[in-house]
C-alpha cells in the first residue's frame, strides 16, 4: 500500500470550466507551459498547431475556435502529477461537461473581468455544489478595463451562491494594470505584457512600507493599501479545509493571455487542491488508497487519430494502480480484459503507459466495449453512479442523403451516440432514425464529422417534438395500454429502453394525468 499512497497524494486532478470566451483555453495552455509540456505559446490560435501539443484539436473546433470535446492533458510541476481535462464552455455541450466534472477532484472556473459570471457558469456551479466540489475562481483578462473588483466579488457570491476569498488583487485594470499583489505568499507581482516570458515578482511582506512606492505609482499604491486592508477585514481568514468542503472559493486575478498571474494560480493550486478522494459506488464508498485498481469510462471519444479509425474510452482511476496487460473486470459484461496500449494524453499526443494510479485518466482502445458509466475493477462488482444522460429539447429525423453509403452512415452514427454526443431514438411506429440533441450546434457537429470522418452523409429533417422521457411502470398492462395509446409516439433508446416523444407540454401533462401507473423519467442514469 505505502508504495503507491505518495503516488496517489501527489496527483491533482481538475476541470476547467467557464462561459466562451472567457479564456479557458488559454490558461489551460498557459499551465501546460510552466508544466514544460509545450514550448511556445500562442500555438492554439495559430499556425504552429501542426508542431506543438495543444488542446482544441478537432477541426470543427480549429474553424470556430471553440472546443467542443473535452481534452485530457497531463503533466508535472513542482514534484505534482497534474491531470487537468479542458471542458467546451459552449452551452450546446454542457452534458459533456456535466460528466467530465465526475471525473475531477476539483475545479477552476475563469471569469472574464468585463463580462462577470454568465448564465452557462452558474449552471456548471450547480453541479460542483451538488458533489461538493471545491473550487477556485480565475478572473481574467486584467489587461482590459472591466467591473470593479469588489463589485466582481459580490456578484461571484450572489450569482454562485459560494462565500469566496480573494488570495491576490489587482492593481488597477486595463491600461493602468500594473500587476497584482499575491495575499496569499505577500509577494508583489509587476506586470509587463508579453505573452512568452513569466514577470518578476518581489517579496513584500509589509505592504505599508514605503518601499512600495519605488514599484509603482503613489496612488495606486495607497488604493492597494486601502483595497487589503478591506479586503481582511471584511473576508473572513482564508480557511483550507473550508475550502475542501466547498464552502469557499479563492480569487485569483491575472491575464491568461499575457501569461500573468497564472503561476500563482498553480502554486496555490497544488499545495491547497485536494489529492483523489473516495468515490462514491453504489455498492459502497471506494478509496483511492485501497490496493485494487477500479475506475470507470466518463467519456468515449471516436477518431482521435483521422488515420485510424479507432474510438478511446477515457477511464478515470478510482482507486489503487491500473497496469498494462493485467486482467480487469468488465463489470457491465462480467468478463476479465486486458488492454495492451493504454494511453495518456497530453493534448493530442498519446504515449503508451506501464502503470497508471488513483486520479489519472487513461484512454482505452475500444472497439465498440464500452459504453458511458462501464466500470472496470480488479475483480469485484461495482457500479459507478451518477452519470446522466439528460432528456434532449431538440430533435430531427436523420436521414441517408447517400444510399451507397448507408454502412458508413450507420456505423458513424452508432459510434458518435457512444461517445454521449447526442442521443437516438428509433420510432418504433415508422422505424425512422431521431437524432435528440441539448443544443442546436451539435446537429452541425454530426453531420461534419459524419462527412469527415466517415465519409458520410445525412440530411436533417424538422420534427416538431417537446420532450423525450424514459417511462416504466411495475403494471405491465398499463404499460402496454400506454404504447398502444400513443404508438405513434413512442421510441426505443439505443438500450432498446421505451421513450415516449412527447409533441408538447401540454400532452405531455395530460399523458402524466391519464396514466397514473407509469413512471416518467427526464434523466437516464447511464
Amino acid at each position: 500500500m505505502a508504495q503507491y499512497s505518495a503516488e496517489i497524494s501527489r496527483r491533482r486532478t481538475f476541470a476547467i470550466i467557464s462561459h466562451p470566451d472567457a479564456g479557458k483555453t488559454t490558461l489551460t495552455e498557459k499551465l501546460l507551459l510552466f508544466g514544460g509540456a509545450i514550448h511556445v505559446a500562442g500555438a492554439v490560435k495559430s499556425n504552429k498547431i501542426k508542431k506543438t501539443a495543444t488542446s482544441d484539436w478537432m477541426e470543427i473546433e480549429k474553424q470556430r475556435g471553440i472546443s467542443v470535446a473535452t481534452s485530457v492533458m497531463a503533466f508535472d510541476y513542482a514534484d505534482h502529477k497534474i491531470n487537468i481535462l479542458d471542458t467546451p464552455g459552449h452551452q450546446d455541450f454542457a452534458e459533456d461537461t456535466f460528466r467530465t466534472l465526475t471525473a475531477v477532484d476539483s475545479v477552476i472556473i475563469v471569469i472574464d473581468i468585463a463580462k462577470g459570471v454568465e448564465a452557462q457558469t452558474r449552471k456548471l456551479m450547480e453541479v460542483c455544489r451538488m458533489r461538493k466540489t471545491p473550487v477556485i475562481v480565475f478572473v481574467n483578462k486584467m489587461d482590459r478595463d472591466g467591473k470593479d473588483p469588489f463589485d466582481l466579488l459580490d456578484e461571484i457570491e450572489e450569482e454562485l451562491h459560494i462565500k469566496v476569498r480573494p488570495l491576490s488583487w489587482p492593481i488597477d485594470m486595463g491600461q493602468r494594470f500594473r500587476g497584482v499583489y499575491n495575499i496569499y505568499e505577500q509577494k508583489l507581482n509587476l506586470y509587463t505584457p508579453s505573452k512568452q516570458y513569466v514577470t518578476e515578482n518581489v517579496e513584500f511582506k509589509d505592504i505599508n512600507s514605503p518601499e512600495l512606492e519605488n514599484y509603482i505609482d503613489p496612488s495606486q499604491a495607497a488604493k492597494l493599501r486601502e483595497d487589503v486592508e478591506m479586503i481582511e477585514g471584511v473576508y473572513p481568514a482564508f480557511d483550507v479545509d473550508t475550502y475542501l468542503a466547498g464552502d469557499i472559493a479563492p480569487v485569483f486575478f491575472g491575464s491568461a493571455l499575457n501569461n500573468f498571474g497564472v503561476k500563482e494560480l498553480l502554486d496555490c493550486f497544488i499545495n491547497i487542491a485536494p489529492s483523489p478522494r473516495p468515490v462514491q459506488a453504489l455498492e459502497r464508498k471506494v478509496d483511492p488508497y485501497e490496493d485494487n485498481f477500479t475506475g470507470f469510462v466518463f467519456k468515449i471519444h471516436a477518431n482521435m487519430d483521422p488515420n485510424h479509425r479507432s474510438c478511446i474510452a477515457f477511464v478515470k482511476i478510482c482507486s489503487g494502480r491500473f497496469e498494462r496487460n493485467a486482467n480487469y473486470k468488465h463489470v457491465r459484461f462480467g468478463k476479465m480484459m486486458r488492454f495492451s496500449s493504454p494511453t495518456a494524453f497530453m493534448a493530442q499526443k498519446k504515449e503508451v503507459v506501464d502503470e497508471a494510479f488513483a486520479g489519472d485518466i487513461v484512454g482505452l482502445p475500444d472497439t465498440g466495449n464500452f459504453k458511458i458509466g462501464d466500470t472496470l475493477t480488479a475483480g469485484e462488482d461495482l457500479h459507478f453512479k451518477g452519470l446522466p444522460s439528460f432528456s434532449p429539447e431538440m430533435f430531427k429525423y436523420i436521414e441517408n442523403a447517400d444510399p451507397m453509403k448507408a454502412k458508413q452512415l450507420n456505423k458513424g452514427i452508432e459510434q458518435l451516440m457512444d461517445e454521449g454526443v447526442a442521443q437516438l431514438f428509433v420510432n418504433q411506429f415508422n422505424g425512422r432514425k431521431i437524432i435528440g440533441t441539448v443544443g442546436q450546434l451539435q446537429f452541425e457537429v454530426i453531420q461534419y464529422r459524419l462527412l469527415h470522418e466517415y465519409g458520410a452523409q445525412c440530411k436533417w429533417e424538422p420534427i416538431s417534438l417537446y420532450k423525450a422521457c424514459w417511462i416504466e411502470s411495475d403494471n405491465q398492462q398499463a404499460l402496454d395500454n400506454f404504447k398502444r395509446r400513443k404508438q405513434q409516439y413512442m421510441a426505443l433508446d439505443k438500450e432498446g429502453r421505451d421513450v415516449y416523444l412527447a409533441d408538447s407540454s401540454y400532452v405531455l401533462m395530460m399523458a402524466q394525468q391519464d396514466f397514473p401507473d407509469i413512471k416518467f423519467h427526464f434523466t437516464s442514469e447511464f
